[in-house]
């Protein structure tokens, strides 16, 4: 048995995250991935200038800065038409939130945050770790490996994902199919059309599909992610989302669009889910954070950078706690902070992601119109609809 105040399961960006916000701050973590070792999958993600902006302050940035590259803009375009609509400023974005908007390869982040969590004396990060059972103790939490060993801490947080073991202690719900699924890959910066801005990140609007595109690794890879909804969902088949389906989705698509997906790996799609926002992350010692409490859509690009927030708000509350034994009404008061900083933002960036969804998919000819009179009319610098999730306002322009 070990001891630590804080055990976090899950070693995915939000659980490793947290870890090291926590350790360098002096509390003492333990954190248990059930996988060999510390890996995501082979593609991107985007961070906004909310995120950035914690990261910065966090003192965080720097580890990610080199790995990162940083876009002039972000465009939407017509998939079927090729049609450019509006874009983002990402530099009139940074002067407006005081972060920049940022694109890295998952792994790269990943592996800059457990580097430095490794750095912290404080910090634990443990590998092969299945959890199989926990118990919140009343002045304690204990958690059980698969190995047999038994780890004890003052609280427990759950980064344990969309499937997490925790969460299923909390409410019995399970993710929500969509009926989408997305395939994820790079390719090498030498097989890009030379006519490609380096400098964006394009998202591509279709019926019933998107196709998302940027620059990764200094410029020397390509990120792609190609999202469908399946006919053979709708229908009922057993198998769907297959990749076949996929290239058929595509194929009437603008040609640009329609190629790019050729060159994704086929080995696997990722079907896309999410839940229904909770309107509590905690109970007893234990608290949700990541995937297990607010698994949401990527449509506003947020799903790992709400999992830092979680990790830097759970920071903000359990550091004054201090070094020693935390009472139950010391971990009372810290959940109830995180609850009040987290849940109702987290459950808004859910459900705000799945309306996003349905407008970048509108498969009818009034929908289409629509959604492309409102894009193609739109004032880039107008960011009422954003505020809420990047702000707050550093500057007005």
């Amino acid at each position: 048995m070990t001891d630590s105040q804080v055990l976090i399961t899950g070693g995915g960006i939000g659980g490793v995250g947290a870890a090291l916000m926590l350790g360098r701050r002096g509390i003492s973590v333990t954190l248990l991935e059930r996988e060999p070792e510390f890996a995501e999958g082979g593609y991107g993600l985007q961070l906004g200038p909310n995120i950035t902006r914690m990261l910065e302050q966090e003192d965080v940035f720097d580890a990610v800065r080199d790995l990162a590259v940083f876009p002039k803009r972000l465009v939407f375009r017509n998939a079927r038409t090729g049609k450019r609509l509006t874009h983002l400023d990402c530099d009139d974005m940074e002067k407006r939130y005081g972060g920049k908007y940022v694109v890295i390869h998952r792994n790269d982040l990943l592996q800059a945050l457990a580097n430095a969590a490794r750095a912290c004396p404080n910090v634990q990060l443990l590998t092969s770790k299945k959890v199989v059972d926990f118990a919140d103790k009343g002045d304690a939490v204990s958690v059980t490996t698969e190995d047999g060993f038994v780890y004890q801490g003052q609280v427990l947080l759950a980064a344990d994902g969309v499937h997490s073991v925790v969460r299923r202690r909390f409410v019995g719900d399970d993710p929500q199919p969509t009926g989408f699924t997305a395939y994820r890959g790079t390719i090498p910066i030498e097989q890009v059309d030379p006519t490609v801005s380096l400098d964006e990140v394009v998202c591509w609007m279709g019926p019933g599909l998107h196709l998302v595109q940027y620059p990764l690794r200094n410029r020397t890879e390509y990120n792609q992610v190609a999202v469908f909804r399946s006919p053979g969902y709708v229908r009922g088949d057993v198998n769907w989302g297959g990749p076949e389906e996929m290239l058929d989705a595509f194929a009437p698509m603008y040609p640009f669009v329609a190629n790019a997906p050729k060159a994704l790996g086929m080995a696997r799609g990722w079907p896309m889910a999410d839940r229904r926002p909770l309107s509590s992350w905690t109970r007893g010692r234990v608290a949700l954070l990541g995937d297990a409490a607010h698994a949401t859509l990527q449509y506003l690009a947020q799903g790992a950078g709400q999992s830092l927030l979680d990790g830097a708000s759970l920071t903000e509350h359990l550091v004054p706690l201090g070094n020693g034994r935390w009472s139950t009404e010391d971990i009372s008061k810290a959940w109830a902070g995180y609850e009040a900083d987290r849940v109702e933002l987290g459950g808004r960036v859910q459900t705000t992601s799945r309306s996003w969804g349905e407008i970048w998919h509108q498969d009818t000819t009034g929908g289409v119109l629509l959604r492309d009179h409102t894009f193609a009319n739109h004032n880039p610098y107008d960011y009422r609809l954003i505020d809420w999730l990047y702000g707050p306002v550093i500057t007005e322009q």
